[in-house]
């Protein structure tokens, strides 16, 4: 078991072998980084966490962070507002965004369906995607899930809520390989999966 000179040192280490990816080497490392550096360094570093976290906003829309309310996407009038793309997270944003080849606005459902996790539709963003379909003159639904079971079962899902509405349901392209996350595929194959998406049918 690692011994640590010091007490406050260790709780640091524990703290940020906290985060994802991180074990105890890399978060003594990164502990005694800070150390060596600036006091003024570090306290910046402390204080834009804190601010991340209790400063941050969900946009009331599309649930995608926010420093307003309502997030620059769907403020942005140029947008086309008759296309939503639904993603399971926000980093999926992120990452369609980065291709530069889709224009519409998008619902963040906060994760997939996933039983086995304990994740069911009411655990997510659905019932709000509902709503504005239904009132906010929505023409075309995107689904841009993972190409996982999970991902599958909440597009199977989401397509059972909207088959009664008057909205056109597609799903991206399957140039994105099976079982893929869209944060790790690039952004030549995401793009064109976004510009070549196909409609949605319940054999996909």
């Amino acid at each position: 078991m690692q011994q640590y000179p010091s007490l406050l040192l260790e709780n640091a280490v524990n703290e940020f072998a906290k985060l994802p990816g991180v074990g105890k080497k890399t978060a003594l490392r990164l502990v005694l980084h800070l150390l060596r550096q600036p006091e003024d360094d570090v306290d910046n570093f402390g204080n834009t966490i804190m601010q991340l976290k209790h400063e941050v906003h969900y946009c009331k829309v599309c649930h995608n962070i926010s420093d307003t309310e309502i997030c620059d996407i769907c403020a942005n009038p140029r947008r086309d507002r008759s296309v939503v793309c639904v993603v399971e997270n926000i980093r999926d944003v992120m990452s369609i965004e980065n291709t530069q080849q889709y224009t519409g606005l998008y619902h963040v459902l906060g994760g997939v369906i996933s039983p086995m996790d304990g994740i069911g539709p009411k655990d997510l963003e659905i019932e709000s995607l509902v709503e504005r379909c239904t009132n906010d003159g929505i023409a075309e639904v995107i689904l841009a899930l993972p190409t996982t079971m999970e991902g599958d079962t909440t597009n199977f899902y989401i397509y059972r809520k909207l088959s009664a509405m008057p909205v056109k349901i597609t799903t991206i392209a399957r140039g994105v390989a099976i079982g893929n996350e869209l944060e790790y595929t690039d952004e030549v194959t995401l793009g064109r999966s976004i510009v070549n998406r196909i409609e949605f049918k319940m054999n996909n």
